[in-house]
């Protein structure tokens, strides 16, 4: 496994030089080629779980399966979009059968309805990463990913738009949306985040 610090300091976007090649080999069953994708992109996959989940043994996990969903679906990859933006995709997908295999409840919540354990908690503790995902989470299907591609993955709102496949207008709605919805809780917690 590697290290957490390379696998979370940024993945090289850049594909590699000979990448078509290397995809329609892995498609058609060259094990070879399909390691070498797979050694290019494994950061970026680890990277993008870990900001998911928040810990480094559930992220392993959410990659292991990502791994295995890209072998057994490599095949599909139609070169329409940037194969690590399919990548992404892929990846939000085990992300979220992952939770939801963990036994995670997820209750969509309203934008504006702030938990009132959060409001009513005298002791006001700080919200710190893991609490904000999660948080993120209790919010309707896409803000998390929207907010882990833009802000965590430094990727633009067309970009997250086309890994998502809706319009940057939604992107730039989400964030928005998502902004109110934690300052919310910071004036509720009087937490600088």
């Amino acid at each position: 496994m590697k290290s957490l610090e390379a696998a979370t300091a940024g993945a090289d976007m850049s594909s590699p030089p000979d990448e078509q090649l290397l995809i329609r080999r892995a498609q058609a069953g060259d094990a070879s080629a399909f390691e070498q994708l797979l050694g290019h992109y494994y950061d970026l996959m680890f990277r993008f779980a870990f900001r998911w989940s928040g810990q480094r043994s559930d992220a392993e996990d959410i990659t292991q399966n990502a791994c295995l969903k890209l072998a057994r679906s490599i095949g599909q990859f139609r070169f329409e979009s940037a194969f690590s933006s399919w990548l992404y995709r892929l990846v939000i997908n085990c992300a979220k059968d992952w939770y939801k295999s963990q036994g995670h409840a997820r209750d969509a919540q309203p934008l504006d309805a702030v938990p009132e354990a959060l409001c009513d908690d005298a002791s006001h503790i700080p919200v710190y990463l893991r609490q904000v995902l999660q948080q993120l989470e209790t919010l309707a299907d896409g803000f998390k990913e929207t907010a882990l591609l833009v802000h965590g993955e430094g990727l633009s709102h067309a970009e997250a738009a086309s890994i998502l496949n809706i319009k940057e207008a939604t992107v730039s709605w989400r964030l928005h949306e998502i902004r109110k919805y934690l300052q919310t809780l910071q004036s509720c917690e009087g937490v600088n985040l």
